[in-house]
């Protein structure tokens, strides 16, 4: 990794400075993404705002910032763009501080501002270098989340076509599977959790063996797939299904053959079981038939302490006495067989007999 330190003056900074909204910002002659195409917006408040104007006006030191050195020469801000933005924001007039515009300032008042240098970290070396130093260094200010930082890393033709589909706010992603996905588009979320999806959780060498391709029409293809397949097996829509895994299940289950009709009946009849403690889970739960996803209702220690009364602590199993804390509580009638989490369907085992039947 090659790090250098520039002194970068604010009138460099702020030459060819373009705020073309979700379309990205542009400074320093057009040759730095402070702000990439469909990266979230803005987001400093006027106070934090304020006081990185009022470190300039009055000569202090601004924290050093990071910009990444792309293969074709130019640069995009790893750390600083919030305090990069307000300062071009300012110098192009569009706010006021202390109630002044920057063109209300005196001739050696601009001077002053313009001049101020500025501590830039030069970043360049191989993309899982500037990965791993990226993170390294965004642990201050308004961080970038792990997928903005990826997007930094691997730049390129691929990458901006991605954004133009999951990224930007009303982006196609969302218009068609916003109430599948959790999180939201500007901060990366869509994006990531399709990579993520479609690279079976190894997005860094998806998005390092796509890098240079002209478009992202496989991600985009992908991803409406992986929404039609839950809308078509799932088409009656319930609020536990946004933030579901999709594309997980889209990747084991999209050959089989499923009745939508016969899993609505058995969903409706989980979400009303008292039993089910996480209703999000009965989604992938009738797929894979793994409790795990159900959170059963545990029984209570009043019942356990009941059951285990009525048993002498002797476990059923081994016909061997054991004190409570090494019995663990068991439905005698299985929950999937129809066995609730009452006191005449609790039992103590032992922890061995417990674990082997759970095996089984």
């Amino acid at each position: 990794m090659k790090i250098e330190l520039k002194e970068i003056t604010v009138r460099e900074l702020t030459e060819g400075y373009e705020d073309n909204a979700e379309g990205g910002v542009v400074g320093f002659g057009g040759r730095l993404d402070i702000r990439p195409p469909y990266q979230r917006e803005f987001i400093y408040k006027d106070k934090q705002r304020d006081a990185v104007i009022t470190t300039l006006t009055r000569d202090f030191p601004l924290n050093v910032m990071y910009w990444a050195v792309r293969d074709d020469g130019n640069f995009e801000i790893i750390d600083g763009q919030q305090r990069t933005i307000s300062v071009c924001q300012y110098v192009s007039g569009d706010f006021s501080y202390e109630r002044r515009y920057f063109h209300n300032l005196q001739d050696d008042e601009q001077e002053q501002i313009l001049n101020y240098k500025l501590m830039i970290y030069f970043c360049s070396g191989t993309d899982s270098e500037r990965l791993d130093w990226f993170r390294t260094i965004n642990i201050a200010g308004e961080q970038l989340a792990d997928q903005e930082l990826r997007n930094a890393v691997y730049a390129g033709s691929w990458v901006t076509d991605a954004k133009r589909y999951f990224s930007k706010t009303g982006c196609a992603a969302y218009g068609m599977g916003g109430d599948y996905l959790s999180g939201t588009a500007i901060r990366q979320d869509y994006l990531e959790a399709t990579i993520k999806w479609i690279s079976n959780d190894d997005i860094e060498h998806y998005m390092a063996k796509h890098q240079h391709e002209p478009n992202a029409n496989e991600l985009w293809l992908y991803f409406q797939s992986v929404i039609n397949w839950a809308k078509a097996v799932f088409p009656g829509y319930r609020k536990e299904m946004k933030g579901i895994q999709w594309g997980v299940l889209y990747n084991e289950f999209k050959d089989q053959k499923f009745d939508s009709k016969k899993l609505e009946e058995e969903i409706t009849k989980l979400m009303e079981d008292e039993d089910v403690t996480n209703k999000k889970g009965i989604y992938p739960y009738v797929l894979t038939r793994n409790e795990k996803y159900l959170n059963i209702r545990a029984f209570r220690p009043k019942q356990k302490r009941e059951a285990y009364e009525r048993q002498k602590g002797i476990c059923p199993a081994c016909k061997k006495h054991f004190e409570i804390e090494e019995m663990e509580a068991d439905h005698i009638t299985p929950w999937h067989e129809g066995g609730k989490t009452t006191e005449d369907n609790c039992q103590m085992l032992c922890k061995e007999d417990n674990r082997r039947k759970a095996g089984r």
